[in-house]
């Protein structure tokens, strides 16, 4: 159902990022024999839960993050997906698929003593929100969505195959440049090889290529301190690792129209739909197939704005969205 006026005036809602607040509790939870997870707390322990998927796969939470909620009314839950962030081991690929993360967004839930949470995903987030509401309708109060990505053939090749570059050359260009010419056929299997190379240097040499590649393009006006992420070792490796990973295996869904086939299970359940309309990275066409799907859920397209939910439109959007919802579960 959308969001509808008898729900109050979005305009009186607020749009701004809540201040910085540090976490109330935290800890590692071992999900398998191989992967501890990380995960945190913050804002009211007594309010409503929200689980926050990040991006990537492989991006990691950051303490920004928080900053979406209402502390007040919000039990904000972070957590580092497999071989994310502070997660261990860092960057494994080993056991690490999107049925391993959808039971382990279970085992934390029930972990935390969680009966049902709102889920909040973007880009990749957005997937696996997709995947794991699918999965479990029954355990989600609401969605937030933002930078739709189906993982669908047509979405990977866009951006890493050579349609983006159409619009950044000049990014392009040195991620483009690591592969040889008779690799250049797939981009996705020739970093594949060298982010899985016994050599470290050759994996750290494609996980900054590859990440800086998406930093640059994330934003409608370039961030430099997005960009400067692909010069960390140890995000990059993740990153690039990671994501790879995911998208050799077409996200380990069993078809590519998957996440849309499958509407039909969070129908009811109420959701908004944020999307940039100058996304590069995850382009607005899989935003409106979603919204084409899914007619019930409310579709918000920020006219100022590229992919990062850190660009001012759309963390307003977002946080507009965490407010209605708010007021849906008070009954207002």
């Amino acid at each position: 159902m959308a969001l509808d006026d008898k729900e109050g005036d979005i305009s009186e809602v607020n749009k701004n990022l809540y201040p910085q607040l540090e976490p109330y509790s935290s800890g590692f939870l071992k999900v398998s024999d191989i992967h501890s997870i990380y995960w945190e707390q913050s804002g009211n322990p007594n309010g409503h839960p929200v689980v926050f998927l990040h991006g990537g796969p492989g991006g990691g939470t950051s303490p920004s993050n928080r900053k979406f909620f209402d502390p007040d009314f919000y039990r904000i839950i972070l957590f580092d997906q497999r071989g994310a962030g502070k997660s261990t081991p860092h960057a494994c690929l080993e056991e690490n698929t999107t049925w391993d993360l959808i039971a382990d967004i279970e085992k934390l839930r029930e972990h935390l003593e969680v009966p049902e949470w709102q889920v909040f995903g973007g880009s990749w987030g957005s997937t696996l929100a997709l995947a794991y509401s699918q999965s479990h309708p029954d355990k989600v109060t609401g969605l937030v969505l933002r930078g739709i990505f189906l993982l669908r053939k047509k979405e990977i090749d866009w951006f890493y195959e050579g349609g983006a570059a159409a619009i950044f050359p000049d990014a392009w260009e040195p991620f483009r440049d690591l592969i040889p010419e008779s690799e250049r056929g797939c981009f996705l299997e020739a970093y594949h090889k060298r982010l899985n190379s016994d050599d470290k240097e050759t994996q750290l040499a494609a996980a900054k290529a590859w990440t800086t590649w998406e930093m640059m393009t994330a934003h409608l006006i370039p961030n430099e301190d997005n960009i400067k992420r692909g010069d960390d070792d140890n995000f990059s490796l993740a990153f690039a690792r990671v994501e790879n990973h995911y998208f050799m295996n077409k996200g380990f869904l069993p078809s590519d129209s998957f996440l849309l086939d499958n509407i039909d299970k969070i129908r009811h359940i109420k959701c908004t739909i944020v999307q940039g309309r100058y996304d590069v990275v995850c382009p607005m066409m899989s935003a409106w197939d979603l919204h084409k799907a899914w007619p019930e859920a409310d579709f918000k397209v920020v006219l100022n704005a590229g992919h990062s939910a850190n660009e001012p439109g759309i963390s307003a959007e977002l946080v507009a969205a965490n407010e209605m919802l708010k007021r849906h579960y008070q009954g207002k």
